[in-house]
């Protein structure tokens, strides 16, 4: 993991310039370029587990989208590329070509050795100051998920290592989300 201070400001313009090919993944986070390399295997593989069961919910109920890894855009030099995120059908404004506009209405960072310190502080505090509403940090090696209801701010992370259930829209429909399914390795 490497952190760059070398601009005193990155504007999108800045930012969109970085290599897109090049095997790492870049951020900007409160003015600072962050660039970790790709994620190794299991990540990736519950990324995809995961993003394929939220996105066919979403999709079954007509609820909203799931992309990842994604930009988020939240202001000038806060720039961040979570692993998956949702967005309610009903604030489908924020979608752009460039990524998403605004706070997503579900964050998912899976943690990896390189991350796992920025992914549950720096990250968070940018997330719940931007006004993300839920952000999960899914831990591989322990084989859990925190969710974290940042709307909330006196709330503690719930740790759920079994199944626990995800309502996208207040009042819709929930899904269980099987944590130990989509957390198992390459069994």
């Amino acid at each position: 993991m490497a952190t760059r201070p070398e601009r005193s400001r990155w504007s999108y313009a800045d930012f969109a310039r970085l290599p897109s090919d090049d095997g790492n993944r870049y951020e900007v986070i409160a003015g600072v370029l962050h660039v970790t390399p790709s994620p190794r295997s299991l990540h990736q593989l519950i990324a995809v587990r995961l993003g394929q069961l939220l996105n066919g919910f979403a999709e079954d109920h007509r609820l909203g989208w799931v992309f990842g890894p994604v930009d988020v855009l939240f202001a000038e030099g806060d720039y961040l590329a979570p692993d998956l995120v949702f967005i309610r059908r009903d604030r489908r404004e924020i979608i752009s070509d460039r990524g998403i506009e605004a706070a997503p209405d579900l964050v998912i960072e899976i943690l990896s050795d390189s991350t796992a310190r920025r992914d549950r502080g720096l990250k968070r505090e940018r997330y719940a100051l931007y006004g993300v509403a839920e952000y999960w940090v899914v831990d591989p090696d322990a084989r859990t998920i925190d969710v974290h209801r940042l709307k909330d701010r006196a709330a503690h992370p719930i740790t759920a290592s079994d199944a626990f259930d995800w309502r996208p829209v207040p009042g819709g429909p929930a899904l269980t989300i099987p944590a130990p399914e989509v957390l198992r390795g390459f069994e």
